[in-house]
Order: C-alpha cells, then sequence, then structure tokens
C-alpha cells in the first residue's frame, strides 16, 4: 500500500506527473483490479488510519473512493489493564476534532490507490514479475541474489539496473523499496538493520456483535495487549498479541470458545474492571480544563457474539533499517521499519514516508537535480528516519512496560492511566501524537 500511496502522490504533482515509472509486483491485482463483495464479511486485513493518513489520502484522490466501501470512523478510544488500577478515555472533541481514526480493510485501501492511479494520466508500467538482482552504480560489484548485473552501456551505466526473475531487465534513476520486512531491495542494497524479536505473535480476526461498536478498545494482559476496532455494520477486527505458546493453544480453540476466550479477557478476565476514582480527579484537579473525556467513566466492550472470519497470525519483531537511502536507492515503509501493531502505527508511519519521500522527489525536479542522487534522497532520510526513530521506542517502551506483571510496577502503570485520564495537557498531547502531528510525546 505505501508504494501505491507514493505513485499517487507523484501522479498528483504537476512536477513528478510526467515521471515514467515500473510497479514491480506479482500480485494481479495491480493490473486487474480487486473484487470488493460487499455482502461479505470484513476481511481481517485492517488498518487503522490516523487524520494525518485520512489527509494525505483525499490529496491524492484515493479517500474518495475508501468512502464508498464498507469504513469505519470512531472518535472514542479506551485503554486499561488487566490489574484494574487506572483507565483511560479518549475523545477527538479533546483536541477539537471530530475523529480520532478509521478503520478500513487493507484490500479497500489498495483498491482506493489503484483506482486514484487510473484516474491520472500518469505513465506507469505494471510488471507481474519479482527482483532478482541489483546493480548500483556507487558501489564496487552487483550485489545480487542471482544472476550477475552489469550495466550494458555509457548511457546506463549510472543508472540503477534491476534484473528480475522473468528474465528482463531495466534501468533506472531511482529505486524504491516498498517490499515490506523482508525487503529484498534494503538487501540488496547492503543496508544493516537493528532489532529483535518480541516472541509474540498477533492473532488477527473479524468478529460480530448485536450492535454496532463505535469504539476503539484496547486492553492490556500479560501476554500482550488485545484490541477491538471497529470495521462497520456490527463488525469488529480483533488484534490480540499473546506468547506462541498461547497462540497454539487459542487457535487450536473452536469458534465458540475462541468467542468466549475474547470476551473473558475484554470483561473480567485477567482482572478486575477499574474504578472511576474521584480521589485521582480531585488531586489532579488543578491540570485538569473541561474537555470531554475527562468526565468519562470506564465501560464494558460491546459483547463479541460471533467469529466470522478465518484466525491469522503473523510474529512481531521490531525492525529498523540503519539506512533509508543511497545513490539509486531508497526505502520506505515496512523495508525501513517495522513496529509493534499495538499503536496501529505501522502503515501510518509509510505513508508518512510515501509524502516526504514525493515531496522531496519534487523539489529535485524543481531544482533540475538528479532524483537518484544520494545528496537529495539524504533530505527525505534526515526527515523521516528521527520521527520513526521516536515511534519505534515509544511503541517498544509501551510493549515492554505491559509485559511484566510486577507490584510496584503495577502501581506506576495505573499512575500512568490516570495521569492520562485526568491530566488534559497530556491526554491531549497524546492525541495529537497518535494522530500523526509532528510533536513530541510528553509521557506514554
Amino acid at each position: 500500500m505505501v508504494g501505491m500511496a507514493l505513485a499517487c502522490s507523484l501522479a498528483n504533482n504537476p512536477l513528478t506527473r510526467k515521471l515514467s515509472v515500473a510497479i514491480i509486483d506479482r500480485n494481479p491485482a495491480l493490473s486487474n483490479g480487486i473484487c470488493i463483495n460487499e455482502d461479505d464479511p470484513p476481511d481481517q486485513r485492517v488498518s487503522t488510519i490516523t487524520p494525518t493518513s485520512i489527509s494525505f489520502l483525499k490529496d491524492i484522490g484515493a479517500w474518495k473512493y475508501v468512502e464508498k466501501h464498507r469504513h469505519a470512523f470512531f472518535s472514542k478510544m479506551q485503554v486499561w489493564d488487566h490489574v484494574g488500577g487506572g483507565f483511560t478515555r479518549y475523545n477527538a472533541r479533546d483536541v477539537n476534532s471530530e475523529v480520532l481514526g478509521c478503520v478500513a480493510e487493507n484490500k479497500v485501501l489498495l483498491n482506493s490507490l489503484l483506482l486514484s492511479l487510473q484516474d491520472s494520466d500518469f505513465q506507469r508500467t505494471n510488471i507481474l514479475s519479482r527482483l532478482s538482482s541489483m546493480f548500483l552504480p556507487s558501489a564496487a560489484k552487483s550485489l545480487e541474489s542471482g544472476v550477475s548485473a552489469k550495466a550494458s552501456s555509457d548511457a546506463n551505466s549510472q543508472l540503477a539496473k534491476l534484473e528480475l526473475d522473468n528474465g528482463s531487465s531495466l534501468f533506472a534513476k531511482l529505486v524504491v523499496g516498498a517490499d515490506g520486512g523482508k525487503s529484498l531491495v534494503r538487501e540488496l542494497a547492503g543496508f544493516k538493520t537493528t532489532g529483535w524479536p518480541y516472541k509474540q505473535s498477533a492473532i488477527i480476526c473479524t468478529v460480530e456483535h448485536k450492535e454496532e461498536n463505535e469504539c476503539a478498545w484496547q486492553r492490556f494482559l500479560p501476554g500482550g495487549p488485545i484490541a477491538l476496532l471497529p470495521v462497520g455494520d456490527n463488525f469488529s477486527n480483533i488484534v490480540w498479541t499473546m506468547s506462541p505458546e498461547d497462540y497454539s493453544a487459542h487457535k487450536a480453540m473452536d469458534d465458540g470458545d475462541f468467542v468466549k476466550a475474547v470476551n473473558q479477557a475484554l470483561d473480567y478476565g485477567y482482572g478486575p474492571h477499574p474504578p472511576s476514582s474521584t480521589r485521582a480527579r480531585d488531586i489532579l484537579k488543578w491540570l485538569r480544563a473541561d474537555v470531554n473525556s475527562t468526565n468519562e467513566s470506564f465501560e464494558v466492550p460491546p459483547r463479541v457474539t460471533k467469529l466470522v472470519s478465518e484466525r491469522l497470525a503473523f510474529p512481531l519483531s521490531l525492525m529498523h533499517s540503519e539506512r533509508y537511502a543511497a545513490k539509486r536507492v531508497v526505502l520506505v515503509g515496512d523495508a525501513a521499519h517495522t513496529v509493534h501493531p499495538l499503536a496501529g502505527q505501522g502503515v501510518n508511519m509509510g505513508f508518512q514516508d510515501a509524502f516526504a519521500l514525493s515531496r522531496v522527489i519534487s523539489e529535485g525536479i524543481a531544482l533540475g537535480t538528479d532524483i537518484g542522487e544520494a545528496s537529495l534522497l539524504a533530505k527525505y532520510e534526515a526527515d523521516r528516519k528521527p520521527a520513526n526513530i521516536l515511534m519505534a521506542a515509544v511503541l517498544d517502551g509501551f510493549q515492554k512496560a505491559y509485559s511484566v506483571d510486577l507490584g510496584p510496577l503495577n502501581v506506576l502503570r495505573s499512575a500512568a492511566f490516570y495521569g492520562a485520564q485526568y491530566i488534559t495537557p497530556l491526554k491531549r498531547n497524546i492525541i495529537s501524537y497518535a494522530s500523526g502531528q509532528p510533536i513530541l510525546p510528553l509521557l506514554f
């Protein structure tokens, strides 16, 4: 999705829409489109889109197509843990906004980006193939996973050469790696990474309620957080992080037992409901302002009545590329960074990468600069790398802080929940940062 978002951004900019772009991907949907049946339950692969990302998708002409399909805005969110010591409720009106975010199926987002591209006269070629080897002119030798690649003429000697597994090859001024966390482009470019596995897996699935869910819910459990996200109609998406052992047990459950486990995890399971503390409210009243969510009480999420999709799972890890760019090559999205899904920030970080890279390419064209020059691409890296490292650090800190069930730490977590609930400046800062605004988080 991030690579397609970049293509749409380039197609909607007068300075970049004349670029000739090749999209290399084995997904036939890039050429044939995606069939979306509104009568089917929502797909379990969804993304939570922040207000900043919504604005970006509107600017590149994709959001109008998202609106034609099932999606779910939410203006409220509740976060708590299994200890029952505290909770935090967020409301979009706390920051004078209408929504905190929107949940949409990934296939709807991808299809909307494809339709936006079709609306333009952008010169693009869809190649249903896979990268095999890559030669970068700045390297002393070919970086490859197959056939040796060597520039064939003086005219192309300063370009990147790509060889594909269908036997064809092409030259490019700039190669954009938007090929996910196991990026082959990153590997062939020789970019090293840092990070670690979380020894956790996330189960994702679609569930149904008797009534519509209009709030995003997240509870931190001993094995990891469980999130219940609205996806439209009476459906919600489950993202449940747990240990590999717990995953095996929950994967083996029949649908009825799994639904019981979900309802237990979102209600009284693992611990009590947190109280609405009037004492904490009184102690922190000097830092309070008249905002909506400060006076809201804890609520129990809507009960799940049915599992309506297959349960999928994927292992979780933190990964960050030590470099984002070199001459003729640049990384965006999961190819440059992967983070824990507990705040749903991964795709939003990628969309911000796409926006920033599109802007840098546009500036380069305006100045007559080669778009593959390392000095130009360094501006993109300088913009996005610090922001992505900060977000990754915040999410990693969250994951570690809520993975330990220890008395003193539980007390600190409860205090943090109440602080975020009743200290208005802190609450507003958290909402703004999570919404994609370029500010420093005060505290999580």
